[in-house]
């Protein structure tokens, strides 16, 4: 997804995140593009005072002449942080809107609600509200080295913790034991709550655990796993960028260690 980025300086139009085709944000001038219902804004809430939007561009429709793209994940540490939040935000709330557009239950159209973030069928009143998927993610340690792994469905050069959605029926710690079983082939004890992230790119909500290894030894599921491996605190491999939770997971086991990530 795009956004396209643009601050005014009225209360009334604020800051307008437009999201559109491409991996890219460009930051524009709000003055230039219209807000409000008329325009397809989606309210966001406010950011140092001043109100927010969100607004998919149509079919066809370009972004704004003299436009910069950049990539919204390059952009972290680069955005301040609340700001990178509403982007994230525009990016879930654009992209909830664009897919309800007809009812999952009968096909009919749906309408916006004018109150709260609901699009409702015109024919069987079957309501839609934004929905996220829980998903788990976990530093495993065993006798002072952290379970890390790259993988396989994707080409990031780096290794990261092992992580899973949510299944129907599951809590987050038997999700958390089934995934590191199946990728793994290991059994863990001693899960902890660690923290959570919101992670729009892929509409789930990362929940946070560490743990510790119980039994078994390493059997990387091909389809899931490139490679895992246990890494001491000063053997860190490449690892993801200080953008998500898996980052801080891994910052925190090497702080407890005595080890430094690049």
């Amino acid at each position: 997804m795009t956004f396209i980025q643009g601050i005014t300086s009225t209360a009334t139009s604020g800051y307008l995140f437009v999201v559109a085709p491409g991996p890219a944000v460009c930051v524009v001038d709000g003055s230039r593009i219209p807000t409000g219902p008329s325009a397809g804004a989606i309210y966001l809430g406010e950011l140092r005072g001043e109100a927010c939007f969100g607004r998919a561009l149509g079919d066809g429709e370009v972004p704004p002449e003299g436009t910069a793209p950049v990539a919204l994940r390059q952009l972290f540490g680069v955005l301040r942080e609340d700001e990178f939040a509403v982007a994230m935000l525009a990016l879930g709330v654009t992209s909830w809107d664009r897919d309800h557009r007809f009812c999952g239950r009968c096909g009919h159209a749906t309408e916006p609600s004018p109150k709260e973030r609901l699009r409702t069928c015109t024919s069987c009143g079957h309501g839609a509200y934004p929905r996220i998927s829980p998903a788990v993610i976990a530093l495993i340690e065993r006798d002072g080295k952290a379970l890390l792994a790259r993988n396989a469905r994707t080409q990031m050069p780096f290794y990261s913790t092992l992580a899973g959605f949510v299944e129907v029926g599951e809590s987050l710690e038997q999700c958390l034991r089934r995934e590191i079983r199946e990728e793994a082939g290991i059994e863990i004890t001693d899960i902890r709550y660690f923290g959570s992230q919101s992670w729009t790119f892929s509409n789930s909500l990362m929940v946070g655990f560490t743990a510790t290894w119980a039994s078994g030894e390493l059997h990387e599921d091909p389809t899931e796993i490139a490679d895992a491996r246990w890494f001491g605190p000063d053997e860190l491999p490449h690892v993801p960028p200080k953008l998500s939770i898996a980052r801080e997971l891994i910052d925190d086991f090497a702080r407890r260690h005595g080890g430094i990530v690049e």
